[in-house]
């Protein structure tokens, strides 16, 4: 087993192809790819500064480590890797990896992070940053926060439990996504995806939850939500607060105990195909224009 500790190297690929290393209090300043092509290292209590420092890796572990501004583009290629109790400020830091863990780690730039990875297990973690997890899969998050937008855009196998999502857009174009005991804040939730659940959350969401097939809540809040579940499909939807307006379901079953506005256009759907079971309705509208907002 190599052991550095207590190094500060710099120069491109400085440690190129290691195996088998420990380092610890390591810094490593301007060059490219440090640890590009190294298998079976751990790393402790160190700094990245400079570009693309994990790079084609396999079996990595990391921690207590800071990656900085300028470590961009950071991780990628790389398989087998787990981050614990590390700050990660550069954007771009997860492409194309696998078997990824990451535990108490805070994103603070997330821009454009973890695209096209396969295999996450996020928890007890912060995020922030827009188009974090595009096109990722098998992901599962327990106590994460996130806030930035369009998150887990076209991702697909998602599991979420006791997190929070302050974001726009948020899982558009997934299949197979189900969430547990969470809130989720931020208009346009869920558009285009498929297979789709919400257990014990609490959401609000301005044009939420529309041109889904497969929705799933169940003792779950709506709040502020308007216009919601237009063009859905194969709907099991039984929430435990008002819904502002609901316009246009397709097919499936809500249960709500008031809904402000219900839009039921039989020149755009069947109505007798959704079944509503709502003891409070303020105001049914039988046909209506497209009053749907533009979207910015």
């Amino acid at each position: 087993m190599i052991k550095y500790k207590n190094k500060y190297f710099e120069g491109e690929r400085i440690l190129y192809g290691i195996n088998d290393a420990e380092l610890e209090g390591i810094t490593f300043g301007h060059g490219e790819s440090p640890l590009k092509e190294v298998n079976n290292v751990r790393l402790k209590d160190s700094i990245f500064t400079w570009k693309y420092p994990l790079w084609y890796d396999d079996h990595v572990e990391v921690e207590n480590t800071t990656f900085e501004i300028m470590s961009r583009s950071g991780i990628w290629y790389t398989k087998n890797i787990s981050i614990k109790n590390s700050a990660l400020q550069a954007p771009k830091l997860f492409r194309r990896a696998s078997h990824i863990r990451l535990d108490n780690v805070h994103f603070a730039n997330a821009e454009e992070t973890m695209w096209t990875c396969n295999d996450i297990r996020i928890t007890n973690s912060q995020i922030n940053g827009d188009y974090f997890g595009k096109g990722s899969k098998n992901i599962y998050l327990d106590h994460v926060s996130v806030v930035g937008n369009y998150v887990f855009d076209g991702a697909e196998n998602i599991e979420v439990h006791n997190s929070t999502f302050v974001s726009k857009d948020a899982f558009w174009n997934c299949k197979n996504v189900t969430i547990y005991d969470s809130t989720i804040d931020g208009e346009y939730l869920a558009w285009n995806t498929e297979n789709i659940k919400f257990i014990n959350c609490k959401i609000e969401s301005d044009q939420g939850l529309n041109h889904i097939d497969h929705l799933e809540i169940k003792n779950s809040s709506l709040i502020h939500t308007d216009l919601a579940f237009e063009y859905v499909s194969d709907m099991d939807v039984e929430v435990t607060s008002k819904i502002d307006s609901v316009k246009n379901p397709v097919s499936g079953k809500i249960v709500a105990p008031e809904i402000g506005i219900l839009i039921m256009d039989s020149n755009k759907i069947d109505p007798e195909k959704t079944k509503i079971n709502c003891p409070k309705i303020i105001s049914k509208v039988k046909h209506s224009d497209n009053n749907q907002k533009p979207k910015d």
